[in-house]
C-alpha cells in the first residue's frame, strides 16, 4: 500500500457529525469496558484470599481472559472484515454479558477452591473472546467512521476509553467486593456492557469486504509483526501493575491498594487527550520511542518504592509512558495493509499485546514467589527498554524521507 497522498493533522471540530459519531463509540466503549476493568484488581485478591491459593494462580486467573483474547484475535478480525465492526462489537458485548454471569457463580463455590477457580476461568475465557471482538470491532468501526489518515488518533481516543476505564475501575471494583462480594462486582460487570448492546442497537454501522481476496493469516502476520513486538512489551508493565499491584500494597501493609489503575489510568488519559495527535504529525516510531523510556523509568521506580507515594508516582509515569505506543505502532499497521484486511491486521497486531498480558501474569507470579514483587516491576522496566532499543532499531532501518516543512 502507497502512502497517504493527504495526510490530514488538523483536530476535528466537535460539531463534524463523523467525529460526533466517534465521540459515542467511544462513550459506549468506556461503559461496556468496565466489565473487564472492575474485575482486574478482584480477581487476584478473590483467588489468593478467598481461594487461599498462590500468586501463579492467581496470575492465571487474569491472564486467562488475555489468553483467549489472544486464540481469538484472527477471529473477531476475520468477523469485523467479512460481518462488519458493527457485528463484532455486538457479539463481543453478549460474550462480556456471559462472561460476567459466569464469573458471577465463582462466589458462591468459594468452599470448593478449585471449583470455583475453574468456574471463574471459564468466566475469564468468555469475557476475553468478548475483549477481541470489542476491540477489533471499535477499532475498525472508529477508523470506518474518520478515515485512515486520522488512524492515530482514533486509536488514541478508544485507548483513553479503555484505560479511563481501568483508571475508574480499579476503585470501584474493590468498593463492590467490600460491599457487595465477588459476586456482586461480577453481577455489576455483566450488566454494563448489555447498556452497550441496547445502545448500538440504532448506531449506523460501516461497509463489510465479505467478498475481498485474502492472503493466509500468517502472511499479514508478517507485514505487522515488528510493530506488535514492541506493543507486546510495553504491554508487560501494565500487565505486572494490573495483575500484583494490588497484592504488592496488601503484603507491604500500604493503603489505597486500589489507586494502582487509577494511577496508572490517569497518566494514561492525561497523554491520550492532550497528545494523542502525535503519532499522526510525528510519524509511530520516533513517539513510541520516547514513550517506552518513560515506562522504563516508571516500572523501575515502582521496583525501587519504599512507600506508596513512590508507587503510586511509579504507576502514573508507566501510564504516561505506555499511553501512545499502542497508537503509535498501530498507525504504522494501517498503512501496511489494504482496507480490506484492515480488521485482520488489528486483529493480529492487538493479539501481540495479548501475549503480554496473558503471559505477565503467571510468568510473573512465579518470579513474585521467589524475589518478591519488586522482582516483578523490575522485569516490566526491562522489557520497555528492550521495546525502545527495538523501536531505534527499526527508525534506523527505515529510508530516509525528505518532506517539505509546514
Amino acid at each position: 500500500m502507497g502512502p497517504q497522498q493527504r495526510p490530514d493533522h488538523r483536530p476535528v471540530s466537535a460539531r463534524d457529525p463523523a467525529q460526533g459519531r466517534l465521540i459515542v463509540l467511544t462513550a459506549l466503549l468506556f461503559v461496556s469496558y468496565l466489565c473487564v476493568a472492575l474485575s482486574l484488581p478482584v480477581v487476584p485478591l478473590f483467588v489468593a484470599g478467598d481461594l487461599g491459593m498462590g500468586n501463579v494462580w492467581a496470575g492465571l486467573g487474569v491472564g486467562s481472559a488475555f489468553l483467549a483474547t489472544i486464540l481469538s484475535r484472527g477471529f473477531a478480525g476475520t468477523v469485523s472484515d467479512r460481518r462488519g465492526a458493527k457485528r463484532a462489537v455486538g457479539r463481543g458485548l453478549a460474550f462480556y454479558v456471559a462472561g460476567g454471569l459466569v464469573s458471577m457463580a465463582a462466589g458462591p463455590l468459594s468452599f470448593s477452591p478449585w471449583a470455583a477457580f475453574s468456574v471463574l476461568v471459564a468466566g475469564r475465557l468468555l469475557i476475553g473472546v468478548g475483549e477481541s471482538l470489542v476491540g477489533v470491532g471499535v477499532v475498525a468501526w472508529g477508523i470506518g467512521i474518520v478515515g485512515p489518515q486520522r488512524s492515530g488518533r482514533v486509536l488514541a481516543l478508544i485507548g483513553a476509553a479503555l484505560y479511563g476505564a481501568f483508571a475508574a475501575g480499579g476503585p470501584l471494583g474493590l468498593a463492590l467486593l467490600d460491599r457487595f462480594g465477588f459476586s456482586g462486582v461480577m453481577t455489576v460487570s455483566a450488566l454494563l456492557p448489555a447498556l452497550g448492546l441496547l445502545a448500538i442497537r440504532r448506531m449506523e454501522g460501516i461497509p463489510a469486504h465479505p467478498d475481498a481476496e485474502r492472503p493466509p493469516f500468517r502472511s499479514v502476520l508478517g507485514r505487522i509483526w515488528r510493530q506488535g513486538a514492541i506493543v507486546s512489551l510495553q504491554g508487560i508493565g501494565f500487565a505486572a501493575i494490573g495483575a500484583f499491584f494490588s497484592l504488592h500494597f496488601v503484603r507491604e501493609g500500604w493503603p489505597h491498594a486500589g489507586l494502582g489503575l487509577t494511577a496508572f489510568g490517569l497518566g494514561f488519559v492525561l497523554v491520550r487527550f492532550a497528545l494523542g495527535h502525535l503519532p499522526d504529525r510525528f510519524g509511530g516510531l520516533r513517539v513510541a520511542m520516547g514513550s517506552l523510556g518513560v515506562e522504563a523509568v516508571g516500572q523501575a521506580l515502582l521496583w525501587t518504592a519504599g512507600d506508596p507515594v513512590t508507587a503510586l508516582a511509579g504507576a502514573f509515569l508507566t501510564g504516561l509512558g505506555c499511553s501512545l505506543v499502542f497508537p503509535a505502532m498501530g498507525r504504522e499497521v494501517v498503512h501496511l495493509v489494504e482496507p480490506p484486511l484492515r480488521g485482520t491486521a488489528l486483529g493480529a497486531f492487538a493479539a501481540f499485546q495479548d501475549v503480554a498480558y496473558g503471559l505477565t501474569g503467571p510468568l510473573a507470579g512465579l518470579l513474585a514467589d521467589r524475589v518478591g514483587y519488586g522482582g516483578v516491576f523490575l522485569l516490566g522496566s526491562a522489557a520497555a527498554v528492550l521495546g525502545f532499543l527495538t523501536t531505534v532499531q527499526l527508525l534506523r532501518a527505515r529510508p530516509v524521507v525528505k518532506t517539505s516543512p509546514t
